[in-house]
Parts: C-alpha cells; structure tokens; sequence
C-alpha cells in the first residue's frame, strides 16, 4: 500500500478563530484579542487559499468543502481529526475531545466525495464513545504508516488507548504505545495530538525524540521505525513548537512527492536539517501563521488523505 496519496480534502474555514474549549489541553494555542477576531478569520481564509494554491501549482489535486457558519465552528479548517479515509473505499468517523468540534463532522463531505468519483465501501464510525468521555482525534491522534501498516500514537486526554487499540484491529495496523510531553511554564504536560510531534513519510520519519520522556518507550518508537526501513530525522522540542512535526508527506498525480511545511516550521530547522529533507523530496512551504497561532494547528492539521479508489 501507498503511504502517500495525489487527492487532499480540506476545509476552507468560515469563522476560524481561537476555542477555549480545545485550549484546555492544547498549549500551542494563543488567545486572541476581541477586536481581533474578524482580522483573524479573514487572515485564516487568506492563508487557507493560499495553502491550497501552493498545493495545486505542484500538481496536487485538492478538494475544498466550505465550512457552515452555523453551528459555529472555528476549528473546521482541521477535518483530519474527525474523518479519515483509506485503500477499499473505507471511512472512519471520531469522537472529538471539545463539545465544539463535534459539529464539524457532516455526512455530505461523503456525498461530495462521492461526486468526485469515489467509491464508498464502509463508514466505522467511532463517535459514540463521546458518551463515555473518550476519544480519539483521526490522524491527529495517530500516526500512520500505512505502508507497513504501524500505527502510532502518544496517548492524551484526546487519544484513548482502547479505542486506539479498537481502530487499530479493524483497520488492520500494529498499535505503538507512548506517551509525549512539552515544557509548558514549570510543568512536563502531555502533548495533546501525535502529529504535532512526528510524521512518517515514506522514506523518513520526522520526530521530536526530545519529547518522549520514558527511555523505553523512546527506545521501542526508535527501533520500530529503524526496523520499518525509516530514516530518522530528529527534531528539537523548540522546533516541535514551531510546527516541524506538523508536517505531511504527499504526491502529485503524476506520482512526485513533496514535504508539505508550514514557514514557521521551515524557518526553525537548520541547514543540515533542510538539506536532508529536500534530499528526498522538495518542499511545498506555505505560511499560516495565523491558524498557527490562534489554532494550535499547522499544515498537517489541516489536510484529510483520500485514498480512494476511483
């Protein structure tokens, strides 16, 4: 199986702005002033566009949806945590951490896809364990490497272990287990979202080793990725900050990959670092400072795979 794909979904945000529901365990977040609030989602939309621009000129193929200004959700520019698609025409739907963010899942993305010449097989859908206070945030919460079907995930209030392990047997990946952390003021708090914190590509893997606190949990992520043929290109934790996990390996439609990254996180890596990534593949960076800052998220987040056959 293919780790990457040439067909992106992205939302294209109507009323983007900061959540204080999300911001409880999301530290990358920064509050926004009131007066600022219109500023901030014209600001979001213009990079938004864009993304999508920057995207298409490569020759990838990119399916916008716009978001709905009623219910009200400001986080929809990050579908990848409450749908994910994969090979056989099949969909997985997520139960989501914040209240706020449960609306975004809608029904007619699935007709809009299938209008767009895709198959639909199967929905699992997940979501009913928000009932039960757990969750699980799609390819936020989890890292996959769909080639060698390994799934990762770094266990928060936002990745439960039992649904992980659930999604794990029906979608048929091997589960790692660990836990992440950041500095935030005098605390060691968990990283809310595993994607913030590494990515696998087909040839590498880019992860903040500097986050995983317990040795053998950061010895078993290590040696599984080696084993699964994966170059590993560490990160600083100052550089995760900057969004340098947040990144996504994808292809054009005419089979050529590139790294998606954000400025921020381009700007943060050294030369060496650069250098190694652009070895493999040349790099699509686009600046959202703006969802950055008053999202928490940053490219990655902001892109949902279709793997669809057509």
């Amino acid at each position: 199986m293919k780790q990457t794909t040439h067909t992106l979904l992205m939302v294209e945000p109507v009323a983007f702005g900061f959540n204080e529901q999300t911001a409880r365990n999301n530290y990358f977040q920064q509050r926004v002033a009131v007066d600022k609030r219109i500023q901030v989602q014209q600001d979001a939309r213009n990079e938004f566009n864009v993304m999508v621009n920057a995207l298409r000129s490569q020759g990838v193929r990119v399916i916008v949806v716009c978001d709905r200004r009623k219910p009200h959700t400001p986080d929809a520019v990050f579908p990848n945590n409450w749908i994910s698609f994969h090979f056989g025409g099949r969909v997985a739907l997520y139960p989501m951490f914040a209240p706020s963010r449960r609306a975004e899942r809608r029904l007619d993305v699935l007709d809009i896809l299938k209008e767009n010449g895709f198959q639909i097989r199967e929905v699992r859908d997940y979501s009913s364990a928000e009932k039960e206070h757990r969750f699980l945030e799609g390819t936020g919460s989890m890292v996959l490497d769909r080639t060698n079907r390994i799934a990762y995930a770094s266990l928060s209030e936002r990745t439960d272990l039992e649904l992980f392990h659930d999604f794990c047997r029906d979608f048929d990946f091997w589960p790692v287990v660990f836990h992440s952390f950041q500095t935030v003021g005098d605390s060691r708090l968990p990283v809310y979202h595993t994607n913030v914190m590494m990515s696998v590509a087909e040839q590498y893997a880019v992860i903040c080793l500097e986050a995983i606190d317990f040795p053998e949990e950061k010895e078993r992520v290590v040696k599984t990725l080696e084993r699964s043929g994966k170059i590993i290109v560490p990160i600083t934790e100052q550089q995760m900050h900057c969004f340098a996990g947040n990144v996504l390996q994808v292809n054009n439609q005419e089979g050529k990959q590139f790294l998606v990254i954000s400025q921020s996180a381009f700007d943060s890596l050294s030369g060496q670092q650069r250098e190694l990534l652009e070895k493999f593949n040349p790099l699509i960076v686009v600046p959202v400072p703006t969802i950055e800052q008053y999202g928490g998220g940053s490219v990655r987040c902001m892109i949902t795979e279709v793997f669809y056959p057509q």
